[in-house]
């Protein structure tokens, strides 16, 4: 486990100056970090909403941690370690010595998301620790918009209800195994289940079920601060793609987003040329370029 005390030095062949230093964030680390994540609003969207919820940089009770790297006092780059990594800020050149933070602390990941370059780099040096992905995925898209859409919104879109949970799950579920391969109950259904009533409870879950009580279209807001959302599980019921329904169902994630905050992000596979295009088409535009490395 890394203790908070005993930092790993960084060497030359980590690519760090001498003196440079990695360790867990605490507390007192908080506004430092706050001021490094707010450099880039958008591709930081999720240390920021966690920092809005959780108030500190503190360890969280489920052992996530915030690893950072200092100069001196000097917070130069963090890192989110819980279920996946996500880099903040952080340069490329100090990929072997997070890298090296990250593995000893024991935890096993998810994903690496975020800035492609970082996140690459960061695999590279997990790779040669004996991590091995399972799929990489180097150009996705990060899109933003700001403003009205181009499209009309779909006014069919609402707020998800707890009360159709039981129909709003499997469409998670659905659109979690068509994007990564594999079922999200695999490690048990509690945790996932937990996480989709959150979104619902918390007005961050955005869908539209048929009189029939079908989930036609449904998305969340994955990440939300007073500066930007990111849209997140984008999912069209199989029985209603080909439709040219998503640009007025995306348009609504907009407007109803927007009532959050002026900014909407999301970051889309290279691959995926259908859902670039309603994207595109709604209004977003490429701001820069994600990656996500699955395990």
């Amino acid at each position: 486990m890394l203790s908070r005390v005993a930092p790993w030095l960084a060497s030359r062949k980590d690519g760090a100056a001498p003196g440079v230093v990695v360790r867990v964030l605490g507390g007192p680390d908080t506004a430092q970090l706050l001021d490094l994540a707010r450099q880039n609003a958008v591709a930081n969207v999720f240390i920021l909403s966690h920092l809005q919820i959780a108030g500190s940089a503190s360890p969280t009770a489920g052992g996530a941690s915030i690893l950072g790297v200092f100069d001196g006092g000097e917070l130069l780059g963090a890192c989110w370690a819980g279920a996946n990594l996500v880099p903040v800020q952080l340069d490329p050149d100090f990929a072997g010595i997070v890298a090296a933070a990250a593995h000893r602390l024991g935890r096993r990941y998810a994903s690496i998301f975020g800035p492609a370059g970082t996140v690459l780099a960061l695999y590279t040096e997990l790779e040669r620790l004996g991590l091995n992905a399972q799929e990489i995925r180097d150009d996705q898209p990060l899109m933003t918009i700001s403003g009205p859409p181009a499209v009309p919104p779909n006014p069919l879109l609402g707020f998800g209800q707890l009360a159709d949970f039981d129909r709003i799950l499997p469409a998670c579920a659905a659109m979690f195994e068509e994007e990564v391969g594999y079922s999200p109950y695999l490690g048990g259904r509690e945790y996932y289940s937990r996480r989709v009533k959150a979104l619902i409870r918390q007005g961050h879950s955005l869908v539209h079920l048929n009189t029939d009580g079908e989930v036609i279209f449904k998305a969340e807001l994955g990440a939300v601060t007073p500066e930007v959302t990111q849209v997140q599980g984008v999912w069209m019921n199989p029985d209603f793609r080909g439709q040219g329904l998503s640009a007025g169902y995306m348009a609504a994630v907009v407007v109803r987003a927007q009532a959050l905050a002026p900014v909407t992000s999301l970051y889309v596979n290279d691959f995926n040329a259908r859902a670039r295009a309603s994207y595109e088409r709604v209004g977003f535009h490429r701001v820069g370029t994600f990656a996500t490395v699955l395990f």
